[in-house]
């Protein structure tokens, strides 16, 4: 006699039994590191460990707590810079990538510069943009040269990665090149835009760290880099750790806001946002 089949299992008994994994993926990460941070800590009270050489994290703490309103500006600065790199990039990079898909002309000449662009190291062009450019714009600069790449690769990646079939159909019922575009192309290639930008979001952040690095002294007093570079000189080594966690901070913010916004305008339709169980 055969057995009978197991009954389905309803969609809200699957996102229950989903929930303990997630919660197990989020408890992980954060037992690892404040087991990493108990045992640097452990680490340097029973070595006697200088702050000049190695500062305990709850020096690194309070370091961040008394040099906030230094750094906290730094901050906003490092994050500005940022920004406007990021959107640069991200409206740049989209924009070309559409013109392209228009134009074969157009990419056949343009995007061996694009590459060329993006293998050259930024350390190396900074110097340059900082004798041609304002001191702002030669960071904001370097910022959308770091971001840009990715954002345009992507796009484009996914504006001719399009199902022939569709391409097909649309031109057998006389579409436009304008509706096919916006109807068919532009929504096949979202989920490859949002994980163009996603990366740029990152890189904008790279870019702009490094910028400042290259300004040194010219850019005394503007972003968390500066603070870093001038940390060092100084031997203010609690200073200089504080610092790269507020930039480790910042990055991980931006990303996190990038795949929600990813995830929620995909989740309704695209398989990359939905659930196993939907």
């Amino acid at each position: 006699m055969n057995a009978l089949p197991s009954p389905p299992v309803a969609a809200g008994q699957a996102n229950v039994g989903s929930r303990p994994l997630l919660l197990l993926r989020i408890l992980l990460p954060v037992m690892v590191l404040a087991a990493g941070i108990a045992a640097w800590e452990l680490v340097v009270r029973l070595n006697d460990i200088k702050p000049y050489v190695l500062p305990a994290p709850s020096v690194v703490f309070q370091t961040l707590v008394s040099d906030w309103p230094v750094l906290s500006r730094s901050l906003l600065t490092t994050l500005l810079t940022t920004l406007e790199g990021f959107l640069a990039a991200a409206f740049g990079g989209i924009a070309l990538a559409l013109l392209f898909n228009q134009s074969k002309w157009l990419e056949y000449s343009l995007f061996p510069y694009a590459v060329i662009l993006q293998v050259t190291p930024v350390i190396a062009i900074a110097p340059l943009l900082l004798i041609y450019l304002p001191q702002q714009v030669a960071v904001v600069a370097c910022a959308w040269i770091v971001a840009f790449f990715p954002v345009l690769s992507n796009t484009t990646l996914g504006l001719n990665s399009v199902d022939r079939n569709l391409a097909g159909l649309f031109q057998l019922y006389g579409a436009s090149r304008m509706q096919t575009l916006r109807y068919l192309k532009l929504p096949a290639a979202l989920p490859y835009i949002l994980g163009g930008v996603r990366i740029a979001g990152g890189l904008s952040l790279i870019g702009a760290v490094v910028a400042e690095i290259a300004a040194g002294s010219a850019g005394a007093g503007s972003g968390l880099a500066y603070r870093i570079a001038e940390s060092g000189y100084r031997l203010n080594i609690p200073r200089m750790f504080a610092a790269l966690l507020l930039l480790s901070a910042a990055g991980i913010v931006i990303y996190a806001a990038l795949a929600l916004t990813s995830h929620l305008v995909l989740r309704r339709w695209h398989e990359s946002a939905l659930g196993k169980d939907n």
